[in-house]
């Protein structure tokens, strides 16, 4: 072998350097897989803290490689995507970090222009695009790729770089990308806690994710809108984008959808388009228990309360079973017959005028009735009616005979000032309305005003409510315990859950008007005395036995 001049195998060490073999097996795995180069890439951004993984990364991964490899699925471009997860799942580093550095260098893309957004550029969107400046600096970077990424002195700034393949990245605040256009626009949280609740700036966001982000892509076949936030409100971004996709829906924005909650719900159990499926089974099974563990997870949803919990580890914009008014409180009517009503309202919410063009009005029907299910009530009272000392069987059943309050109907729509007045006065008719309730704002004023004109001759009685300086949230707050005491019942009816659920969702939903008519109804019944809880009704019966018990007492003067 020598002669001839062929290498032999106990040359083979001599010849090869095996930090450079070790190098080209990093560079060709690195390009052929996302999450391979995010385990190289950490080190470059977090020298001190261990990469920690987790099986959620390669489910990203896999989506965002997609995008990158240009899937067609239904013969159409895979180019939007929506996720949810929890925070701490490094879902902002592989986001808007990451793969853009990866599609930039080892995908051999650096032509691709990166729109970054957030909701404030100091903050989210200024740290991640510092950090993939950093990256792609990196010596580590640059060594494998820096021959196809080369960044431009002209312009190179933390918020804004440029490539010399014609490539850049800018990073932005949420309402503003007018005069750009680009490959990516990456969206990272585009609401603040405080401005999801906030309905000027949810919807200011929601108008500006519409309008403006459609219409700011180089290529608007092929350009990709990724969307990565926690779900906050039922009318934020994610909101808006499910809604559009929502099977029926007039619009569709075509995103698939990543939904991975913090504790497994095998009811909203993760499938996308592209195949991939939420490998957990077990309910409250966590998503990535490496990085946060059963006693970590506990401890930091006592912290956060129920509608952080809710929000951000779940994915869902209302804690399980409701926030203000549980699901669960709600009783269920099953009979095919209300039960003799002693007194009937309704509860109008009005919306017509051009501030409120775009909320539906609604109306809900309530009737009160006294006794249990059937109606029959069994009291101990004196030749004056008053109720008289009772053993514990007898007091029970005198709770049983608490004034109750049934939803009898209900409906929520876009109504004009005419249409609105008629189906309102129609409906009360048909039910048998003692009262009309209506809430005593702009709108509202003139309704009754109507009302009382066209409809003045009828047995119903228009009251005008103010509720003064008291929020909406605290008229619901105001009648929780109705609800807890199981003193509320619902028929079995789709539009009778349509009500349950918006109470349940109540703040964090997008219309509220149904919820509104049923604290405005409870709390009136209260106020006037119609509607009494089993601790009043106690109370009254000692008050009553006691005074019962006193022995009439002797004039001190004769008259």
């Amino acid at each position: 072998s020598v002669a001839c001049g062929c290498m032999t195998t106990l040359d083979l060490p001599a010849k090869i350097n095996p930090g450079a073999m070790l190098r080209v097996l990093e560079k060709e795995a690195c390009e052929r897989s996302l999450a391979e180069f995010v385990r190289r890439a950490w080190s470059q951004l977090e020298p001190g803290a261990p990469y920690i993984h987790g099986w959620h990364i390669d489910f990203l991964c896999a989506h965002l490689e997609a995008i990158t490899d240009g899937v067609r699925i239904d013969g159409k471009p895979y180019n939007r995507l929506l996720a949810n997860i929890p925070p701490g799942m490094m879902k902002s580093m592989l986001v808007s970090v990451f793969w853009p550095a990866w599609e930039w260098g080892p995908r051999n893309k650096p032509w691709l222009r990166i729109i970054a957004v957030s909701h404030k550029l100091e903050g989210v969107a200024d740290r991640d695009s510092l950090r993939m400046r950093r990256l792609i600096t990196s010596d580590w970077y640059r060594s494998m790729w820096g021959d196809r990424v080369i960044l431009t002195t002209d312009q190179n700034q933390r918020n804004r770089y440029e490539n010399t393949a014609g490539g850049w990245r800018h990073a932005t605040a949420s309402g503003s990308v007018t005069g750009l256009r680009g490959d990516r626009v990456i969206i990272d949280d585009p609401h603040s806690v405080d401005g999801a609740n906030s309905d000027a700036e949810r919807q200011s966001v929601g108008t500006w994710f519409r309008e403006a982000v459609p219409t700011r892509l180089n290529n608007p076949r092929k350009s990709a809108i990724v969307v990565i936030m926690q779900r906050l409100h039922e009318a934020d971004v994610s909101g808006l984008i499910l809604e559009g996709d929502r099977p029926g829906a007039s619009s569709d924005f075509g995103y698939d959808y990543i939904m991975l909650p913090m504790r497994f719900d095998p009811a909203r159990k993760c499938v996308t388009k592209l195949g991939y499926a939420d490998p957990r089974t077990e309910r409250d099974e966590l998503l990535f228990p490496e990085r946060f563990p059963l006693w970590v997870v506990e401890r930091d949803e006592r912290i956060l309360g129920p509608y952080a919990v809710a929000g951000q580890f779940q994915q869902t914009p209302v804690p399980r079973g409701g926030g203000i008014i549980l699901d669960a409180w709600w009783q269920l009517w099953e009979h095919k017959e209300y039960p003799p009503m002693d007194f009937i309202i309704a509860s109008l919410d009005s919306a017509f005028t051009e501030k409120e063009e775009n909320d539906p009005s609604a109306l809900t029907i309530w009737g009160v009735w006294n006794g249990g299910l059937e109606g029959q009530a069994t009291r101990m009272v004196d030749r004056y009616g008053r109720a008289r000392d009772a053993p514990e069987s007898v007091r029970s059943g005198i709770l049983d005979a608490i004034p109750k309050v049934m939803l009898m109907y209900g409906w929520a729509d876009r109504l004009g000032l005419h249409d609105l007045v008629n189906r309102t006065a129609k409906d009360c008719k048909a039910f048998g309305v003692d009262r009309l309730l209506i809430e005593n704002k702009a709108s509202g004023i003139s309704v009754g005003q109507e009302i009382r004109r066209l409809y003045g001759h009828e047995d119903w009685a228009v009251h005008l409510i103010d509720p003064k300086s008291e929020s909406k949230l605290a008229r619901l707050y105001s009648v929780q315990p109705v609800f807890s005491e199981g003193q509320v019942w619902a028929p079995n009816k789709t539009w009778a859950e349509e009500v349950i659920r918006q109470c349940a969702s109540v703040p964090k939903c997008k219309h509220d008007d149904l919820a509104d008519t049923t604290s405005q109804a409870i709390k009136h019944l209260r106020q006037c005395g119609l509607l009494t809880r089993s601790a009043e009704r106690l109370a009254e019966i000692d008050r009553d036995s006691a005074y019962a018990n006193v022995k009439p007492q002797k004039p001190l003067y004769s008259v």
